[in-house]
């Protein structure tokens, strides 16, 4: 005896269909979960607990980014505010700077000090030495009382780079620079 009737033999399959989706749901709720913080108490949360803490800490996130945000905002506008007063004023700061560019095995360091810090050069230079790099070349320019001093060095071969070798040294060199600073 054949049964025409079309909703029993799709009456196990909507269920099957709707089981699938309800544990489909929990672990996508579970996982959610587990991407929060937990806090010291491991007690079991209802489900909607769960998804409340989860919106409360998205909301969180929210406001601490954008927190950040204007925070950063707020220090490239006194960056840019300072250095349109170097521009105008035709000053530099007089803390000794330093920026490193590494491109492969080149590294181009860019150093700004007074003119009365002439031992900083040669204890840069030092230190570039002692990680092993070889100085290609290195040249300087005074304006007022500062000094602009730009080297340009490789680290390793061509062949075998050492890439750790120019993080070491912007280490080594900014470590070097804040105690000279101090």
């Amino acid at each position: 005896m054949e049964n025409d009737n079309p909703y029993d033999s799709s009456r196990p399959d909507r269920k099957v269909i709707e089981r699938n989706r309800r544990t489909q749901m929990k672990a996508l709720y579970s996982e959610l979960y587990s991407l929060l913080p937990h806090h010291s108490s491991r007690e079991s949360k209802s489900l909607p607990d769960q998804l409340h803490e989860a919106a409360s800490y998205i909301k969180k996130l929210q406001i601490n980014l954008e927190r950040m945000k204007e925070k950063k905002d707020s220090l490239m506008s006194v960056e840019r505010l300072r250095n349109t007063r170097c521009r105008m004023t035709g000053k530099l700061p007089k803390s000794t700077q330093i920026q490193i560019h590494e491109m492969g095995s080149s590294l181009v360091i860019g150093l700004t000090t007074e003119s009365n810090s002439r031992f900083l050069f040669t204890q840069t230079i030092r230190v570039l030495q002692e990680e092993g790099a070889e100085i290609v070349n290195a040249g300087f320019s005074v304006v007022d009382d500062t000094v602009f001093h730009i080297i340009n060095l490789t680290i390793g071969h061509e062949s075998a780079p050492d890439y750790g070798a120019g993080r070491r040294i912007s280490e080594r060199l900014n470590k070097f620079l804040n105690d000279a600073d101090a």
